[in-house]
């Protein structure tokens, strides 16, 4: 990867986390209502997590600004995408989960995928490989 397409990919991966932190944030109860989830008891259990996205968001939007010197923060969004489309297909292959997480669970691999091969680029780039 070039290092163009490298701020491309931070910038869209910052905006989808911001976008779905205050979407989870904002809306949780109505999106759950809609795709049958059951509550998760109290707002907290999902307001926490949206919070972290928006500050995972605001953390790619900074990597999109300078790739190479930010480059530390990588393996961070690595382990976020790895996290959460990890356990949403071991449940899913497991015991089943709301089609409402499986979308996000592709997209998040992708974005996995291409942290990966961005990380590897900018080690290159950075003369570090």
């Amino acid at each position: 990867m070039n290092l163009k397409s490298i701020k491309i990919l931070y910038v869209v991966a910052g905006l989808y986390d911001l976008i779905l932190g205050f979407v989870y944030f904002f809306a949780h109860e109505r999106l759950f209502t809609f795709f049958d989830v059951p509550s998760a008891g109290h707002p907290t259990y999902v307001e926490f997590p949206a919070i972290l996205l928006v500050l995972f968001g605001v953390m790619f939007l900074q990597i999109s600004s300078n790739p190479v010197r930010h480059r530390a923060m990588i393996p961070y969004g690595i382990g976020l995408k790895a996290a959460f489309s990890g356990l949403a297909f071991w449940y899913e292959f497991t015991v089943g989960v709301s089609d409402m997480w499986i979308p996000m669970a592709v997209i998040d691999l992708l974005f996995l995928t291409a942290f990966v091969l961005a990380w590897r680029s900018v080690a290159r780039i950075a003369g570090e490989a």
